[in-house]
């Protein structure tokens, strides 16, 4: 089959072709496990972290991709749960242990066994993939293939925050930067939370306009003061500072919920404005989100379905991996970037 395979971390500004295209052996399932044929991958900006050597060290050689979307071709001897030709998706969880204390407690997101898909196992951007069986996703049929992949990473990741905020209907929610994952945490917002007030925090003029017209009741700037001390922030970006603002913002009791798999190193500086009781005291919380549980993926898409959340996408072959990948990094973004495969 045809694959694009990493070989080795390199920096984008180095090279236009970090992934080399290759013909491997289709994949045979193990008895636990469903080969999937694959029709559709989305390109992530975890994939430029991960090539670019900036996430916890991939399995080299490896192919890329955690949005996945396919059909059964095939399945292992002790499968049952799903049929040839069922429509699956696959998401970052491509396995954990089942068995540690975090999994029995349905923490499977911080199994000391997670695999991620496309980091420690062979991910999407191929014509075909195995998986174990209990971690594919049935889609929804309100979507087409290439509309459920990019739902499998930022709707899931958002989801998952919104629901470590804790908040109810009538609670307030911040916002702090408004990119993939923020701008369908607003979406599920409006849709479950009617009469809750959003308040979106971003740098673009851009994004703040983009944030109203979905409905949000406030925009500003990150380092800018809500008009109302809010019940819980979710933070989406790759920096420390919207952090710390964010935390001014939050009323007595608030959580802060920091959506990000890492932040830019060379911004600690600004930890040291860290005032306590301007930022931490009256029993404010931060809660890091790590990674998602298959609960989460089945539960945001069957939401997206109900709202319906329909994405935006820019479609591109298999072959074409690199140059979707070097426009995301270049911030040329029209939609989601979609590998359109089989």
């Amino acid at each position: 089959m045809k694959a694009l395979l990493l070989n080795t971390c390199v920096s984008l500004s180095e090279t236009k072709t970090p992934l080399a295209v290759a013909d491997v052996p289709v994949p045979f399932p193990a008895d636990n496990e469903i080969l999937i044929k694959i029709s559709a991958c989305a390109v992530c900006h975890t994939e430029l972290d991960e090539i670019e050597g900036r996430t916890p060290p991939p399995r080299l050689p490896v192919i890329p991709g955690h949005q996945v979307v396919g059909t059964v071709a095939s399945r292992g001897t002790a499968v049952s749960t799903h049929a040839v030709g069922d429509r699956v998706g696959v998401a970052w969880i491509y396995s954990a242990c089942g068995v540690c204390p975090a999994c029995r407690k349905g923490y499977e997101n911080l199994c000391p066994e997670f695999m991620a898909t496309g980091r420690d196992a062979n991910g999407g951007y191929a014509e075909f993939m195995k998986v174990p069986a209990e971690y594919a996703i049935p889609i929804p049929t309100v979507f087409s293939d290439t509309e459920a992949a990019p739902l499998l990473c930022a709707g899931a990741i958002g989801y998952r925050s919104l629901r470590l905020t804790v908040i109810t209907n009538g609670q307030s929610l911040g916002l702090t930067g408004f990119g993939a994952s923020a701008h369908l945490v607003l979406k599920m917002m409006r849709h479950s939370y009617p009469d809750s007030p959003v308040f979106v925090f971003a740098r673009s003029e851009k994004e703040r306009d983009f944030a109203r017209e979905l409905g949000a009741v406030w925009t500003g700037d990150t380092s800018d003061e809500s008009p109302e001390k809010l019940t819980a922030i979710i933070d989406t970006t790759p920096v420390w500072k919207p952090v710390v603002e964010a935390l001014k913002n939050l009323a007595p009791g608030g959580r802060l919920v920091i959506n990000a798999i890492r932040k830019e190193s060379g911004d600690q500086s600004c930890l040291l404005s860290l005032d306590y009781p301007t930022h931490l005291w009256m029993e404010k919380e931060i809660k890091s989100v790590a990674n998602v549980t298959r609960r989460d993926v089945a539960e945001f898409l069957r939401l997206a379905a109900e709202i319906p959340i329909i994405p935006s996408i820019q479609l591109y072959s298999l072959e074409q991996a690199n140059q979707a990948l070097l426009e995301l990094k270049q911030s040329l973004i029209r939609g989601a970037k979609v590998l359109r495969i089989n």
